[in-house]
Parts: structure tokens; sequence; C-alpha cells
């Protein structure tokens, strides 16, 4: 394990599966300490800390529900009550596509307060104990190309994505000067279970002709995680095979 990161515990929302995992997964081998979160997928998350802590790193689990800001804010003040996180990851997300006139309150209200509100709810009660830790500290919000191009039948989740990154580029602004980098990872079409049943015309769109794998999206999260990204902050940085 590197030991310069072995005092610099990193929670990472959404960590069960997918993107989050493999995010999880490289930032403990990175030496890091994870806090594995899940919303409903305990089992999961704690393969996942297994995974890593198999591997010869330090982690364990959380769960909380995104949407349920005096639940986190409760559920994450208990966890910090030893000692702050170094790192955040904001990964946990939902989706609940449909034509616009086909969403109704709840679609919207779902996606708004899971993907957009759970920015304020995770990092509100995380942000000053990091300030206080005096030692720097990185903040990543996963986005999506959706956030930056819009995509048909996702008018919800393009606008909470979208969201996520006016959010993060104003944090980061505010965290500057504390060494605490903010920046926004946005990935493009990813393989997953969903990946499977998608017509063949969406992967003509993309210039590279494949689908992106989640460990490249957490290979660029660990860089940014990393002493040579000390002076990146404020920025959206794609990894969508040239779709746009």
């Amino acid at each position: 394990m590197k030991q310069s990161n072995v005092s610099r515990p990193v929670l990472v929302t959404g960590a069960s599966k997918g993107i989050g995992k493999a995010i999880a997964l490289r930032l403990g081998a990175a030496g890091f300490p994870i806090t594995v979160h899940y919303g409903k997928d305990q089992a999961g998350a704690e393969a996942v800390a297994a995974s890593i802590i198999a591997a010869g790193g330090a982690a364990s689990t959380i769960g909380f529900n995104n949407s349920d800001r005096s639940g986190v804010r409760a559920t994450l003040e208990a966890a910090i009550s030893d000692g702050a996180f170094w790192g955040v990851v904001l990964n946990a997300g939902v989706t609940r596509d449909n034509a616009f006139p086909a969403i109704d309150a709840d679609g919207w209200d779902d996606v708004l307060r899971t993907n957009l509100d759970g920015f304020y709810n995770v990092l509100h009660p995380l942000v000053m104990p990091m300030v206080r830790r005096h030692d720097g500290g990185r903040i990543v919000a996963i986005s999506s190309v959706s956030g930056l191009m819009g995509n048909r039948g996702q008018v919800n989740y393009s606008a909470s994505k979208a969201g996520l990154i006016g959010a993060t580029k104003a944090l980061a602004v505010e965290l500057a000067k504390r060494n605490i980098t903010v920046n926004a990872v946005a990935p493009g079409i990813i393989e997953s279970q969903m990946t499977a049943d998608m017509p063949e015309d969406v992967m003509a769109a993309i210039p590279m002709r494949r689908y992106g794998k989640p460990d490249e999206v957490a290979a660029l999260v660990a860089f940014l995680f990393s002493e040579e990204a000390a002076y990146i902050t404020r920025q959206v940085i794609s990894v969508n095979g040239g779709l746009c």
C-alpha cells in the first residue's frame, strides 16, 4: 500500500457496481482507505470492500439514500466523527428516461433530487471538515455527456448532470485556496447491462466505434486524485470516444 495515501480516506458514492465499483477498486489499489457507498445493494458494496481488502487495501461500507437530506447528514456526520474524508467521488445517480411529455412529476423529482440535490446532501456535511484537515483534498463529480450536449429522452437526467457541472465549477472556486480540487468527469456511453440492448445507430455516433469501459473512467478519476493533478481544478473532462 502506498504510504502517502493511507491517511487520506475517500468516500465513493454509488460504488456497489459499474463505474463506481471500478473507481473504488482503482483508488483502493492506490492506497486510499475507501468507504464504499450503496443505496440499495449492500451485498454488492460489501463485495467491493472485500476485494479491496483482499488486495491489501482498507475499505468499509456505508449506506444511505442520496436524496434523503437529513438521513445523509446524520449518517455522514457519524462516519466522520473520528476524522474527515480527504476525498469524495460523487457517482451515485439514477435515470428515469422518457420523452419529456411523458415524464411525470415523480420521474422529474427523483432524478433531480438524487443526482443534483445529492451533490449538496453529500458534500455539505463534509466540506468544512475537509477544509479543517489542512492537507488539501479531492472532489470529483461524475456528470455525463448528457449534461454537456443533452440527449433525447433524458431531459430530467441531462438537467441534473448539467447542474452538477455548474455546481462543480462554482465550488472549485470557493475551495481552490484550500488546495482542494473540484472537477467533473463526463463519461459517454460506458459498457453496462443497459448498453447490451442499445440500437446500432448509437454505436455509429461514436467516432471510436466502441463503448467505453468502467476502468477507463476510473483511471481518469485516479489521476485526478494523484499528486500530479494537484493544479487541475474547475474542469470538466470527458471520457467518450469522441462523442460530442
